[in-house]
């Protein structure tokens, strides 16, 4: 079997690139280590910049998002007990849409299945050859029969513990990492949400996110310890203690309900650098990944597909490598940027375990300074809503 790109993993990410190249009447095959369902299973993100919108729309995946989503034209920052809002449209006039990853996911699998899009679940055993040479070629089995396809490039689109990026020798690739001393227990609830914007919650008892995924499912989040355990918080022990964190008006409109999923996170900052090894590329968590904080990870993995994208079509169109030689910098240039707001974002509201009186103090100050100048709401705003492509 022959194609111009093969693309590892069938996330977001890998099913958006793979759309937008069939657009482009550019043949690829996405090969999923897992099934379907199993995909479709994984809570993640539902914060979208525009970017990302645009790049839905421009693979035709645009219409459910358009019909269910919500617009937010800002957020709030609890801090001392009182709500601060911080105004997208005022300051930097854009917004962020609301929309679930697990619905862009399933739209994209459905817009691929009707494009007659080849996607492979259940791959097993994905191994990448001649990555440095002119013919790269992709082995895997599947239902007990290996199987081997040839091609042009290779996307790496399997997360961070995907082959894509361990397929590249270690002395070509320089990784930075940070990891940090809480995590975020999370919990999915079929109740209105708190507010009709997300409340980002800095408290002495640590950090908490008051978000959702519809008018009428929540999504909310506690700063926890790593070595808490999801059963060691049964759903009476979340609300409470998230109630304490709230202030006094948010804590008196949350409602409790049953939780449909619940989970704890460990949050991390890392990247891996250049995205690109001869003829393979890295998109998205294969190359880096951000605290949840600043609503970066999907949205930046959306902006490595556009220029990835770009960087093929150009190639296939116009017979032009300029795009793809420039693929790692250009990316790179817009991943870093995002680490550093997901790092000062992940800074500016949780507790840290280590921290001195004198570190929450300056923290306060911080805090303090960001709410009350509009330059530094501005600066907030630029960066959550999403730095230009």
């Amino acid at each position: 079997m022959r194609v111009q790109v093969v693309i590892v993993g069938a996330g977001p990410a890998g099913l958006l690139l793979g759309q937008l190249l069939l657009e482009e009447g550019i043949s690829n095959v996405v090969l999923e280590r897992q099934t379907a369902e199993h995909v479709l299973g994984r809570i993640r993100a539902g914060i979208i910049e525009t970017g990302t919108v645009d790049l839905l729309n421009a693979a035709g995946m645009g219409e459910r998002m358009r019909q269910e989503s919500l617009i937010h034209d800002g957020i709030e920052i609890a801090f001392a007990n009182a709500r601060h809002r911080v105004s997208f449209r005022e300051l930097v006039g854009r917004s962020v849409v609301v929309y679930g990853q697990t619905e862009i996911t399933r739209d994209l699998m459905a817009g691929r299945e009707a494009a007659g899009g080849n996607t492979v679940y259940c791959a097993e055993g994905v191994k990448l050859h001649g990555i440095d040479g002119s013919q790269p070629r992709v082995t895997y089995r599947h239902q007990n029969v290996e199987h081997s396809i040839d091609c042009d490039f290779i996307a790496g689109c399997d997360g961070y513990h995907g082959v894509s990026r361990t397929s590249i020798p270690h002395s070509a690739l320089a990784c930075y990492e940070r990891t940090y001393p809480f995590g975020w227990l999370g919990i999915m609830v079929d109740e209105p949400p708190v507010s009709d914007e997300l409340i980002y919650v800095s408290h002495d008892r640590g950090f908490a996110l008051c978000s959702m995924r519809s008018r009428t499912r929540s999504r909310l989040y506690l700063q926890c310890s790593l070595e808490d355990r999801a059963a060691d918080w049964p759903d009476e022990r979340f609300y409470e203690e998230l109630a304490r964190r709230l202030d006094p008006a948010a804590a008196a409109r949350l409602r409790p309900g049953k939780s449909l999923e619940k989970s704890i996170a460990p949050l991390r900052s890392f990247v891996a650098e250049p995205m690109r090894h001869g003829r393979l590329f890295l998109v998205g968590d294969a190359a880096h990944i951000v605290p949840p904080t600043g609503a970066k990870g999907l949205n930046l993995a959306a902006s490595d597909v556009h220029y990835l994208w770009r960087g093929l079509t150009a190639h296939y169109r116009q017979n032009s490598d300029t795009a793809l030689e420039d693929y790692s910098r250009r990316a790179l240039a817009r991943v870093w940027k995002a680490e550093r707001f997901s790092w000062w974002m992940t800074s500016l509201l949780h507790r840290f375990p280590e921290s001195s009186g004198f570190d929450r103090r300056i923290q306060e100050a911080e805090l303090d300074y960001v709410l009350s100048s509009k330059a530094a709401l501005a600066s907030l705003a630029e960066n959550y809503v999403g730095l230009p492509l």
